[in-house]
């Protein structure tokens, strides 16, 4: 009985031995992890990010119509997935509808009894409608656009006469036609006030490249006319207008 008694009392002394090595570390373990917290020394580091869109774009406009081909740039801004604002200078020639072109044996070209060539340049503010924005994927935006604007006409002459003395006495006038460039310096510039509509849709990603297709009509009316072609004024100028829009979101 005496040797079980103190077998007994040598298990108990070694369990409460063990019990007193594994205390010290449990309780520093516990009080280690409380104690330590990491903080950045610098806390503006780390900070809460979000991602806005770019809502301004520009590029450039090529224009093709009955008159031609014509340019132009353009500045656009989002108010809205569905509303913008966008600013417009352009430049294109302007005809007369009666203008009939010939040519001679040379190649040489003269237009019969036209008097000045007419540049357009309007600049144009308006607003652009974003159409069926839940319906249609954001690859293909259409959209209607329309606004006002100074519009500048800019009348050079088109052709110079001369007079010579026929060979019985007479005078006879020739039309010559007068260089492009060397007519510009003999020109004057007539102001309006014009507008345009136009209806088109933007193609691919929504905020990168920016391309479109549009068809506008520009108009623009001068009430004192312009002569394009002899004895003939014209008071509305305008027409519609292809346009290919090339820009890039900023």
């Amino acid at each position: 009985m005496e040797i079980l008694k103190g077998h007994a009392m040598k298990k108990r002394s070694f369990f409460l031995f063990l019990i007193l090595l594994a205390a010290p570390s449990f309780l520093f373990s516990q009080e280690t992890d409380t104690s330590i917290v990491f903080q950045p020394s610098n806390p503006d580091l780390i900070k809460r990010s979000t991602y806005a869109p770019p809502t301004d774009a520009w590029g450039f406009d090529v224009m093709v119509s009955n008159n031609g081909f014509g340019a132009g740039g353009f500045f656009r801004h989002e108010f809205s997935d569905e509303l913008s604002g966008i600013a417009m200078l352009g430049i294109s020639d302007v005809k007369d509808e009666g203008e009939v072109e010939y040519f001679d044996y040379f190649g040489n070209s003269i237009i019969p009894g036209k008097k000045n060539r007419l540049l357009m340049f309007p600049f144009m503010f308006g607003v652009q409608y974003r159409l069926f924005k839940d319906d249609i994927m954001d690859n293909f935006r259409p959209y209607v656009s329309g606004g006002l604007g100074p519009t500048m006409m800019f009348v050079a002459p088109y052709a110079y006469y001369r007079t010579v003395t026929g060979p019985n006495g007479e005078t006879l006038t020739f039309t010559d036609e007068m260089e492009f460039f060397k007519s510009l310096k003999y020109g004057q510039a007539k102001y309006t006030i014009g507008g345009f509509v136009a209806a088109g849709a933007y193609f691919g990603a929504p905020h990168g490249t920016l391309m479109g297709l549009s068809i506008r009509y520009y108009f623009a009316r001068f009430p004192q006319g312009i002569e394009i072609l002899n004895n003939h004024s014209v008071k509305s100028f305008g027409g519609f207008y292809i346009t290919l829009n090339v820009g890039s979101f900023y």
